[in-house]
């Protein structure tokens, strides 16, 4: 009984520990990149430097090659395969996606805070001395941590830093520490004024014809998460094949961002686009907005910018669930807060996660449909995901009783 207190209060400790870290890093971060966003709207002149800008990222990741991927996948790959996450890692996703906000790439922030959280979470399990099994614990409540910080979804953070990596039992003991750590960055954060993402839409009744409809705009979204997860994939390899200089294919992939944000004469596309997304919440969102911000997404991601890929995955859910929705016969607003959480299901293949980001981000009054909108679009875009090592769990689980 002593062992398990001893063992009780020790994880309370470290898990407070990690989400006071968190939330005073990951709330810092958040802050900066407002402001650099704010900066670059101020000075739309800023973005065409963007090529330059790529250059400068690969100049200051490339002298730490040698140490691997340094990426969200190697974060993940460190829970499944014991692999050590480089304290390098923090800076320079930090640097990276600061930079790539700044200039105009077309990319999130989430995927930098799941990498510094894991890269800060394992190195301080190693400083105090944590086994194996507790540095996977300490990776995913430093993931939960700053997730929670900078979205300001705390239960969402919490569940998609073990459902991300496919926590079966071996991890189950990892969701209490998860949620202290991430509930305690979110009370931080509050402190210290970061905002979190909400939005209020009006909820539709749950009736069959609409139940029809929110089925059928899920599976679209199922579609548009595997045509998103194949852009990311394939840009990637494409530009590492044409252009096998990374320092020559960030310039080209910069350039071909300028070119595009300046025939189109809108910088919609660049950096999160949080404020596209505001808009299709309320109603209003063209046709197109979807794939161009898959298209700007791509390039930036293959030409190895920083930041991540899950705001872009938001924005283009939003878009598409808006003006689908619609006419579907869909209220628009609710259809984009739909497409929001059903094209997140589909491309992180977090099912629980994204129905929980659904009701901290909208409400419960959706909570039916959100889940449903999810379950389909989880279940219909199979194992495509923009982790390279994601499978989903109703695969995992047929692998291992054909084993048995």
């Amino acid at each position: 009984m002593i062992k398990y207190a001893q063992k009780a209060l020790k994880w309370l400790l470290i898990s407070l520990v990690m989400g006071a870290i968190g939330g005073i890093i990951g709330s810092s971060f958040h802050r900066l990149l407002e402001i650099v966003t704010h900066t670059r709207e101020e000075h739309n002149w800023l973005v065409l430097l963007l090529p330059i800008a790529g250059l400068l990222i690969v100049a200051i990741y490339h002298p730490f090659q040698r140490k691997g991927k340094l990426n969200t996948n190697r974060i993940l790959w460190s829970v499944e395969a014991d692999d050590d996450v480089p304290l390098i890692l923090a800076p320079l996703i930090f640097a990276g996606t600061v930079i790539t906000h700044l200039f105009g790439g077309s990319a999130g922030r989430e995927g930098a805070a799941l990498q510094l959280g894991g890269s800060i979470g394992y190195n301080i399990g190693k400083f105090i001395k944590l086994d194996k099994d507790e540095l996977h614990i300490i990776v995913m409540a430093g993931m939960g941590s700053f997730f929670a910080a900078m979205f300001g979804a705390p239960l969402t953070a919490a569940v998609f830093s073990l459902e991300v990596i496919n926590a079966h039992n071996t991890h189950r003991k990892s969701l209490l520490p998860c949620i202290i750590s991430s509930v305690t960055a979110y009370m931080i954060s509050r402190v210290l004024g970061t905002e979190g993402v909400r939005y209020t839409v009006g909820a539709m009744s749950v009736t069959l014809p609409v139940i029809i409809r929110t089925i059928i705009l899920a599976a679209l979204c199922a579609v548009v998460s595997i045509l998103f997860c194949l852009a990311l994939k394939y840009s990637t390899l494409g530009m590492k094949k044409i252009f096998k200089n990374e320092f020559v294919r960030a310039f080209v992939g910069g350039a071909l961002v300028v070119a595009l944000s300046l025939i189109l004469h809108t910088n919609d596309y660049n950096g999160a686009g949080m404020g596209v997304i505001d808009r299709a919440m309320a109603g209003e969102a063209s046709y197109e907005a979807f794939v161009l911000k898959i298209l700007f997404t791509a390039i930036t991601v293959a030409a190895g910018f920083k930041g991540g890929e899950i705001v872009p995955t938001l924005f283009i859910g939003a878009t598409f669930g808006c003006s689908v929705g619609g006419l579907l016969g869909l209220d628009p607003a609710f259809a984009a807060s739909l497409g929001f959480a059903a094209v997140f299901a589909g491309v992180v293949n977090c099912p629980l996660a994204s129905v929980l980001l659904a009701v901290e981000v909208f409400g419960s009054n959706g909570l039916l449909l959100y889940a449903l909108a999810c379950l389909v679009s989880y279940i219909l875009s199979g194992s495509f995901s923009i982790y390279e090592h994601k499978v989903q769990p109703f695969e995992f689980s047929f692998k291992k009783l054909k084993k048995d």
